[in-house]
This record gives structure tokens, C-alpha cells and sequence, in this order.
């Protein structure tokens, strides 16, 4: 490929390229296929073991093509949002991490990430994905996998047809003479709100809301009418209703459940399948049937790749990620290297071929992303703790309520 001289690259840089970037010295994509001329650049970039096989592979092809240089610094998942937050305002830290997308809007408060243009490369990644890396309307990442959670059914108990509701979901499971028509995990004692959340949506009961841009808002949506038609819900299926939810199930108690053909129906991710089956059950993934009317939509949760807001190079590392990630095969390789949803449509397509992904694939596809914002952090134990509380058999209007006055004073 022809190169392009930095100058000249420089002058096609818009504006937008540049909202959120500091100090970025070199060139912006040309925009016409051609390389830009990175030589004298070094771009750094943070990575997990396991992806950073592929992440090389995308490196040498934009070292040949732009005489840039690409340094892979391997580091533990768990320590890069502290580490990155950390550096990046000291001058230190990489031009490029992986990172979660539920980290962002603490990034954003800490001003250690720049926006980034995808442009017309931004139709190849599904919807949700894109969302889930916007915060105030601005993009911040390149996504690349999904991961979600789905309805999993023993298909010699109930076959494979996914059921339009949770109650017809509890009916076949009871036609067929199921022990238990659906386990769900609480953690037990504490409340496990991730994994109850697709029915929670079902009723219109959003934990925050969201702006028209995909950018989740500090408006807490699960207060009002359908705030306690869900807890309604949650008190009528609890251990003083019909019992079908517990908090005596914990997550091994309930893959147990499902995996010694106990039960017709369970909520899990992908994660949990090789347990699931390993006693034989054969299993059908299919999205998570509505309780209350609406989509049920489960959480979502993305990784991708953030531009350092002191990156030196941020036009550079823009051109990599856009030219050179964001490409069927390095969007393949990553996909190889760790088997998480694609979040390039077509690869997801693609890998959907295997129908347990498939029917992970299609819960995502009516998921909305877990909320980026910083206030999601005030959330967690309120809510989980009163969801608890209303399936032991406390009561549902009051005790959301009180949860939902009690969120709202935290986050001010």
C-alpha cells in the first residue's frame, strides 16, 4: 500500500478525529485506502495474555504497511482500569488498552480517554456494542465482544422451542412433568439483580434511563407503576408465592439443578454450558422470555479498545484501530484468541453456525449495555438487597420503594 507523508495526512484530519485527543502530533486516515506514513511512531498498547496473539498479527500488518511500531505490553485483565487511571494522567501508561465498557464513565471523570470516529466502519458492529462504549453522545472505543446472558432449556424436557412468556415458559415445564419448571440464581442470601434483569426490563423498569444517543442517564427508571409491577412479580414467585424464586439457589446449586435434569429452565451465560451438560443434558439457548409485556433485556456487557487521552500519537493509534482492528480478520483472530461473541455482525453471523452461540447471539441482540456511569457503582447492593428481602416475602410496593427513595439520595 502507498504510504501517505504525515503532512498531507495531517490536513484530512477533521475536527471530530481530534474531540478529546491531546497532543496528537501524526496522521489521521486518509479515508482512500492508502497507509498513512508512521515511521518514527511507536504506538503502546495494553493487553491480556490471551488476546495478545491476535492483537500481533494486526500489528505487523500495520508495521509493513506504515513503517510505524507497535509495542505489546502484556498485563493481568484485573489490573489495567487501576493501573491505566493511574499513569495515564502522569504523562505514563500506553497510546491503546483493552478494557471493559463499564469502566468508561469513570475514565471519562478521570480524563484518561479521548473520543474516537469510526465513521463508516462503525455499520460493521452491532448496535449494542456501540452503545455500550457512548457516554454524553460521544463514542470512546472500538468494541470487539459481546458477552450476555440467555434462557437455557433442557430440550428432552421441554424441546426446543423458545416460550413467548415466563408463564408459558412455567406451563410447558410443568406439562412435561419437570421436578423444578425454572431455577435462577440469587447468590443465595445476597441478591443477584445482574441475572433477574431481563425480566426487570420486561416491565419497562430500566435501572437508569437512557438518552436518545444510546448515553445512559443518572435518571434512576425503576421507580413508579412499572418499578412495582415488577416487585410485584418478584413477591408473587417468590418462597410466600408460587416458589419458583429462591434464595436458597446460589450459583452451584443452581447449575446443579439444571445439570442433573432437575429443572426445564434456567438463566445463564455462556460461561456456565460446559457444567450445564456435563451430566448428559442436552440444551437449547434461546433470549429470556417476557414477564411483564415488554423485550425482556438482559444486560450486555462489551470489551473494546480505548485511546489514552496523553497519547503523543492519538491520530495514529486512531489509524490502528480503525484500519487495522476494526477488520473481519483481526476481528476474527481476537474471536480465536477468546471466544466471546463477535462484535462485528458479520462474524457473528458467522460463528452463530453453532446454535448454543446462536442462541446467546440473539438474547444480545435485544440486551442493552450494563450502565457505563459511575453512579451504577451506588447501585448494586441496594438493589440486590431488596429484591432479597421481597422474594423471602417482605413487602413488594414498600420495600422497592424504600430501595428505589434510597438510590436516589446516594447518587444525589
Amino acid at each position: 500500500m502507498r504510504k501517505m507523508g504525515i503532512g498531507v495526512a495531517a490536513l484530512a484530519a477533521t475536527t471530530v478525529l481530534l474531540a478529546g485527543c491531546s497532543g496528537g502530533t501524526t496522521t489521521a486516515p486518509s479515508g482512500d485506502g492508502d497507509a498513512i506514513d508512521a515511521s518514527g511512531v511507536t504506538l503502546t498498547i495494553w493487553t491480556d495474555e490471551n488476546r495478545k496473539p491476535a492483537i500481533e498479527a494486526a500489528a505487523k500488518a500495520f508495521e509493513d504497511e506504515t513503517g510505524g511500531k507497535i509495542e505489546l505490553v502484556q498485563k493481568n485483565f484485573e489490573d489495567i482500569r487501576t493501573d491505566f487511571t493511574n499513569q495515564v494522567p502522569t504523562g505514563e501508561g500506553p497510546d491503546i488498552t483493552i478494557g471493559a465498557h463499564d469502566w468508561l464513565g469513570s475514565l471519562v471523570q478521570a480524563g484518561v480517554v479521548s473520543t474516537i470516529d469510526l465513521g463508516d466502519v462503525a455499520s460493521n458492529f452491532e448496535k449494542v456494542s456501540l452503545d455500550a462504549f457512548t457516554y454524553d453522545g460521544q463514542l470512546y472505543a472500538l468494541p470487539y465482544s459481546l458477552e450476555t446472558i440467555a434462557l437455557v432449556q433442557n430440550t428432552g424436557l421441554v424441546g426446543e422451542d423458545a416460550p413467548a412468556t415466563f408463564d408459558d415458559m412455567i406451563k410447558k415445564a410443568q406439562d412435561a412433568g419437570a421436578a423444578r419448571p425454572f431455577v435462577i440464581n440469587t447468590a443465595g442470601q445476597t441478591g443477584d439483580a445482574y441475572t433477574m434483569y431481563g425480566f426487570q426490563t420486561s416491565f419497562g423498569a430500566p435501572v437508569f434511563v437512557q438518552d436518545d444517543s444510546g448515553s445512559y442517564t443518572s435518571e434512576v427508571g425503576m421507580g413508579g407503576a412499572a418499578g412495582d409491577a415488577f416487585a410485584a412479580w418478584l413477591g408473587a414467585n417468590g418462597e410466600t408465592g408460587t416458589g419458583f424464586l429462591s434464595t436458597t439457589i446460589d450459583y452451584d446449586t443452581n447449575n446443579e439443578l439444571f445439570a442433573s435434569g432437575q429443572a426445564a429452565y434456567t438463566i445463564q451465560g455462556p460461561w456456565a454450558i460446559e457444567t450445564l451438560t456435563a451430566q448428559g443434558v442436552k440444551v437449547k439457548v434461546n433470549p429470556i422470555p417476557s414477564a411483564g409485556g415488554e423485550t425482556a433485556a438482559p444486560f450486555v456487557g462489551v470489551q473494546g479498545f480505548y485511546i489514552s487521552s496523553q497519547s503523543k500519537n492519538a491520530l495514529v493509534a486512531q489509524e490502528f484501530l480503525t484500519k487495522y482492528l476494526a477488520t473481519y480478520d483481526a476481528q476474527k483472530a481476537l474471536y480465536e484468541a477468546d471466544p466471546r461473541i463477535p462484535a462485528w455482525t458479520a462474524l457473528a453471523d458467522e460463528v452463530s453456525s453453532d446454535p448454543i452461540i446462536a442462541g446467546f447471539v440473539a438474547s444480545a441482540k435485544t440486551g442493552v449495555p450494563m450502565p457505563n456511569i459511575p453512579e451504577m457503582g451506588s447501585v448494586w447492593d441496594l438493589w440486590n438487597a431488596a429484591q432479597v428481602q421481597i422474594i423471602k416475602g417482605a413487602d413488594p410496593a414498600s420495600t422497592w420503594q424504600k430501595m428505589v427513595s434510597d438510590l436516589q439520595a446516594a447518587i444525589g
